[in-house]
């Protein structure tokens, strides 16, 4: 797939996207209005990217965001009769911002793409010991829709990672650094570590995972 080396950039507080995974979003900002039509004419193409340090302060101008991303390509398009859209993006590749240009109301980089190599793996170990993980994060009903996926032998090991790398109920700051993983492998073990951490936390405060609240 052709990927432009442009693209516009939609900065967000707390939405990390992954790729495969699917991120629905109200459009209600005028700029970003605008991006979506650009975007609707162009290839459907948006830069997800998180806001960082005190970006309330300068949230209407350019206020830091993380130089790594995830764009995602526009599956469904909603458009209000208001102005304002529902879209749904599923995510296609993690990118780093080279620069900012200017000339929109909303914000464009040029972009550096990350390596698209062959389906990648994470190691039949490593899938099980996740999987134990994730089961006992989200301690839910065995119906719920995150316990289907862990039982689905047919869910790749990209989507494992990435599906819960975005849906778990997780920090912004702890998903960025899922992301910024140069590889899946290295994604799985950070995500490994993460829950690790955090069952260790509720073990030693005398609590249990809260269930449906762990995922989103």
């Amino acid at each position: 797939m052709h990927l432009p080396r442009e693209i516009p950039l939609f900065p967000l507080p707390n939405a990390v996207l992954f790729p495969g995974v699917p991120l629905p979003l109200h459009i209600f900002e005028p700029r970003y209005r605008e991006m979506v039509r650009d975007a609707q004419d162009g290839d459907a193409i948006i830069g997800m990217t998180l806001l960082r340090g005190e970006w309330q302060k300068d949230y209407y101008g350019a206020p830091a965001i993380f130089a790594i991303g995830c764009a995602g390509k526009m599956v469904s398009i909603e458009a209000l009769p208001d102005g304002r859209f529902n879209i749904l993006l599923r995510g296609l590749r993690e990118f780093s911002i080279v620069r900012e240009h200017e000339g929109r109301a909303y914000r464009q980089a040029e972009v550096t793409w990350r390596s698209a190599g062959a389906a990648p793996a994470i190691g039949s170990e490593q899938r099980r010991c996740i999987t134990t993980l994730l089961k006992r994060f989200v301690r839910d009903d065995l119906a719920t829709p995150a316990h289907k996926l862990l039982q689905d032998p047919s869910l790749s090991d990209e989507l494992l990672v990435n599906f819960f790398c975005y849906a778990l109920d997780l920090t912004p700051l702890e998903k960025q650094g899922l992301l910024e993983a140069l590889t899946l492998a290295e994604r799985a073990q950070r995500l490994r570590d993460v829950l690790e951490f955090h069952l260790d936390e509720l073990r030693l405060a005398g609590k249990s995972p809260a269930g449906s609240d762990r995922w989103h």
